[in-house]
């Protein structure tokens, strides 16, 4: 099997990733002459960085960014306050990343590139897809290069001005909010701490304000100040202009590395798949940037897609739009919602609260969840927890996860299945296989003897039985 993968963002790079390491094969093109650079999406949430340690780029990943930083805000240029976006939260047994990791997108983009390059897959640039069509063995796409490719599957992760989602004429339902802009990019500053975010504004219109964040491993803040009707100007000078009218001055910006123009778009692709062709991340879906959702999201799509399509099965690759469709509709709603708090001035209009993390994000209901009862149910992202193996060595239940297979766990007593890794999970006090340790795992999952949960290759639960 092959799978053409248009667009090497995080979505088509994950994508990429949990083929390749299923075996299968897969080529990476993006129209783009050479990779990204820029901030853009920078906050990963605690369901990514999960998703991330089974990729196996989770250690990278903390090692070039940094935790949420404190946002000093300035009123008429004067120190106000220190906020959080959101309250640093300890780990727990069950949730080992429980805040945001923040790190520049053209890093993280970086760091899954080195990762698909280690099963023999690099990225082709400039090249772009430029027409395709479809039958019931697959599709044939043609690119710039002159080359015609022959794949089983496509997969248009080519953003939101999508050529695939457009070829398939699926509609992109939404709104673009016009009375909103922003100029976003990334800017080194004399005069700011790199351990600080900074709010800047006037003691008048505090929520109209400049907002600087600093960027792990690099010289640059991303930064986002709002553009008025007669604002033109996205020049470095036109940014040290207005920073200088809301900070009172002091602050000398010094390299503005990118930017863009920012209007509020929040849409949501009318299907998520015609026959072999199938759209992720922002092809499928657009977000404001309040929130942080749009990365997580698509990183999210393409790792419930990839495996699906590693299958083969007719049911399996069916229920990706049913599944996906309705989180994105979902995690939308997350973000508009804060969109609406930061047009109306409310004071809380930056903080996060749990609906962003993604964490509490199920399938339940959905065709691969059938109805259960309990705190833990089919559909539901299935816990971490520490065990002890019969070598008395720590093992954590998503280590168990990790790789491209689903999981069967046995709590006591009870025959191993041989379709998939098994593993039995004794009691806390017992001797041999897999213990609980302090009985975090028999909690998580309603623990009794006999009972056994499938895990699903993408860290939900498939069933409880």
């Amino acid at each position: 099997m092959t799978v053409l993968v248009a667009g090497a963002g995080p979505t088509g790079l994950t994508a990429a990733i949990e083929l390749a390491r299923r075996g299968i094969g897969v080529r990476v093109v993006d129209k783009a002459e050479q990779y990204f650079v820029g901030s853009r999406g920078d906050g990963l949430q605690p369901r990514t960085l999960e998703v991330f340690e089974d990729l196996g780029v989770l250690d990278a990943v903390l090692a070039a960014g940094a935790p949420p930083h404190p946002m000093r805000v300035y009123l008429d240029g004067e120190f106000t306050m220190e906020r959080w976006m959101a309250e640093p939260v300890e780990p727990t047994p069950t949730v080992p990343y429980p805040s945001a990791w923040f790190l520049g997108q053209s890093q993280t983009e970086g760091i899954l590139r080195d990762r698909l390059a280690e099963f023999g897959v690099r990225v082709e640039l400039n090249t772009a897809l430029t027409g395709f069509t479809q039958d019931e063995e697959g599709v044939t796409a043609e690119l710039s290069t002159g080359e015609t490719v022959r794949a089983e599957y496509l997969i248009g992760a080519d953003g939101g001005k999508s050529f695939v989602r457009k070829a398939l004429g699926i509609a992109f339902e939404g709104t673009t909010d016009e009375s909103i802009r922003m100029l976003l990019g990334d800017v080194s500053a004399e005069g700011l701490d790199h351990e600080s975010a900074y709010w800047f504004a006037k003691a008048d219109e505090p929520m109209s304000g400049v907002a600087f964040t600093p960027l792990a491993g690099t010289p640059y803040f991303q930064f986002a100040s709002p553009l008025g009707d007669g604002d033109a100007g996205t020049s470095l000078s036109a940014l040290q202009e207005h920073l200088d009218a809301v900070s009172g001055g002091g602050i000398r910006l010094l390299d503005l590395a990118w930017s863009t123009v920012w209007r509020p778009n929040i849409r949501l692709a009318a299907a998520f798949r015609k026959g072999r062709v199938f759209l992720a991340g922002d092809a499928a879906h657009v977000h404001p940037p309040t929130g942080g959702q749009g990365l997580n999201t698509g990183v999210q799509d393409a790792y419930n897609l990839a495996w699906k399509l590693a299958d083969g099965s007719p049911e399996l690759m069916d229920s990706y739009e049913a599944e996906r469709r309705a989180v994105a509709a979902r995690v939308l709603g997350v973000s508009t919602a804060l969109l609406e708090k930061y047009k109306e001035g409310a004071e809380d209009a930056h903080e996060r609260g749990p609906e962003t993390q993604q964490l509490d994000l199920t399938y339940r209901g959905g065709p691969l969840s059938p109805a259960g009862t309990g705190a833990l149910r089919p559909g539901d992202r299935a816990p971490d927890a520490p065990l002890v193996d019969a070598n008395g060595k720590s093992v954590r239940l998503f280590e168990l996860f990790q790789g491209p297979h689903a999981t069967e766990l046995v709590f006591g007593a009870g025959t191993l299945g041989t379709e998939h890794p098994a593993y039995r999970i004794l009691p806390q006090g017992a001797t041999g296989d897999f213990v609980d340790a302090g009985g975090h795992a028999y909690a998580a999952y309603e623990g009794a003897p006999g009972k056994r949960v499938l895990v699903r290759p993408d860290g939900y639960v498939w069933s409880v039985n």
